[in-house]
Order: structure tokens, then sequence, then C-alpha cells
């Protein structure tokens, strides 16, 4: 079984130099499969080697500077030892394991796609989220209720769609309140509909009509929410995924501790039997503030932790796929 060596290593170096003599003295005592990397072919590399070459990886072990041609022996005898016994102990299954190793796969390129451009597919995948609901009063404006009925019904699995907490389009008002929200200069809910502010049922199954306007099936808050988390993430895109997580700390004061003030205080006090504060309906405002606060930290705080974990994906997958070509490139010669 072939004995795999990796060099990483550029122009211009003279420990590279003096390390490639030496692992070419070592190789009539300890035969290995030598491949060569050069780090300035890959950015990801780059970033990992920049300033550690000449590195040296041989099994399990790692070897970076600074070495003599002593030490690079005893490691890469190390090395082959190692590969010895658990050849013996695991037989195939070993041999396998390594072949996988040394094999830059469908899935790793997949994988390193992903990697690359996972802000972008995330993006994609907000503004679709974000923006699918709005398409549903924009549909039924145009006389299309058939094809905005399935975007009404995907979204009643995400979100209450209560219409005295939505967005309105194309209506005399974008929004009809609770009479509890205490709003003036507004038609409430009940008013412009005739229905009970309390029947909770029909407030959700309620799209809206002609004069009223078409409801956005995506709530107030779970509009900032995704919204605020789209605009961050363009944001980070942008910046080359450079702006460093906000702390934990902030991410609950400033997002979490809102919202929940906000919502619980919302729901305890409608609830039956609570008597620590009066009943309360939260505004539109209040609602877009907190949930865009949250949205928008909690972005802050995800994205760049999801940087960091797909940055150790990227330089893992690019040196296995600089030791696939290099093999390749050697079998090729």
């Amino acid at each position: 079984m072939t004995f795999l060596v990796t060099f990483y290593t550029r122009k211009d170096c003279k420990l590279c130099d003096q390390a490639k003599t030496d692992l070419d003295a070592i190789q009539a005592d300890i035969p290995h499969d030598l491949v060569v990397v050069d780090i300035d072919q890959d950015p990801d590399l780059q970033a990992i080697y920049r300033h550690r070459v000449p590195v040296i990886q041989a099994g399990p072990f790692t070897l970076e500077p600074p070495f003599d041609q002593k030490k690079l022996r005893m490691t890469l005898g190390a090395a082959r030892d190692n590969q010895s016994q658990r050849l013996e102990f695991e037989g195939i299954q070993y041999e396998r394991k390594v072949q996988r190793r040394q094999t830059y796969s469908r899935g790793d390129r997949i994988s390193h796609f992903f990697s690359k451009h996972f802000m972008v597919l995330i993006n994609l995948f907000l503004a679709l989220y974000v923006g699918l609901p709005f398409l549903g009063p924009v549909l039924m404006k145009t006389g299309h209720p058939e094809l905005a009925k399935p975007i009404y019904t995907i979204y009643g699995a995400t979100c209450h769609k209560l219409a005295f907490r939505s967005w309105f389009l194309f209506g005399e008002q974008t929004y009809y309140p609770r009479e509890a929200a205490n709003i003036e200069g507004l038609v409430t809910y009940g008013d412009a509909t005739g229905y009970s502010e309390d029947d909770l049922f029909t407030a959700r199954s309620f799209n809206g009509n002609e004069e009223l306007g078409y409801k956005v099936p995506f709530c107030q808050r779970d509009v900032a929410i995704w919204g605020a988390m789209l605009l961050f993430g363009m944001l980070y895109a942008f910046s080359k995924r450079r702006i460093p997580p906000l702390p934990w700390y902030l991410w609950f004061l400033i997002g979490i501790a809102p919202i929940g003030l906000d919502g619980f205080s919302q729901l305890l006090s409608q609830l039956g039997g609570f008597t620590l504060w009066a009943y309360r309906e939260s505004t539109p405002f209040l609602r877009t503030l907190t949930g865009g606060l949250f949205g928008l930290t909690t972005a802050w705080f995800g994205f760049p932790v999801i940087e960091e974990t797909m940055e150790e994906t990227r330089q893992i997958l690019a040196a296995k796929r600089a030791r696939a070509l290099g093999r390749q490139e050697k079998k090729a010669d």
C-alpha cells in the first residue's frame, strides 16, 4: 500500500528547498509517495499555510518548521509504522479509509461548492421565503385566487396569519389593528370586517377582499424577522463574509429580550385569569421593531459562526483536492 507524504510549499522559499532536499535524501530509507503542493495555487490553502510553510503531512502527523532531517526522518518513520500497524489490525477496511481520504469525490465537490457559496444560497432562500407571501395579494388582486391559495396554505403552516396582525395590500389601509392596540385614525379589524376580534379562526382564514385589500400571509413580526435576516445576509455577503460575529450577550439584550417582552407580555395578558398586568395588544410598529432586531441580531450572531465552520470545510477539502490532483499528475508523468 502506498505511503503518502504531502509537502506544502511555495516558490522562493529557502526552507522549502531544504525540506525538499531532505525528503529526497530520506526516500531511499523510507520509501514514500511524495505529493508536492504549491499553496499559492489555491486561496484556501494560502489561508492555512501562508505563514507556516514548509509543512509536511504524513499519516496522522503534521510537521512544521523549524525541523531538520533527523526530525523529518523520525516523523516519516512513525507515520510508516502507524500505517503498517493499522493495516495489520484493520486490513482492507483501513485501505478503503485511506483511499477515500486520497480521492476527491463528487460529494467532496458538492460540499466544497456549498462551503464557498453558502451565503448566496441562504440569501436566495430568504428572499424567496420573505418575498413569496407578497405574491399572494398580487395574485388575488389580479384575479388568480387559485394560484394564491397554495401560498396562503403553505404559510399557514409556518405563521398564525391573524388578519389583525398582518399587512394588507391594495386596500384602504395597510393594516387593520385590534381595538385594544389603541391606534387612532384607523378602522379596526372588527369594524372593517364585522367579525369578532376574539374569533381567531376567522381572523386566520380571512384573506381580504377588494375593498379592504388582501392579506400578506405572513404576520408583521415574521416579515420583519426574515426581512432583517435577508438584509444582514446581503450585507454580510457584500463584505465578503468579513463581519465578525455579534457577542452572544448583545444578541440576548438587543435581539431576544425585546421580542420576548413584547410577545410574551401580549400573550400572557390575553390568557384568562392572568392579572399581573392589563390586557394589551402590540402594535405594528413594535412587532416590526422587535422582529427586525431579533432577525438582524440572529443573523449577525449566526452567519459568521456558520462561516467559521465553512472555512474549515473549505480548507480541509482544498487540501484533499490538492493531494488528489498531485497524485493524478504524478501518475500522468
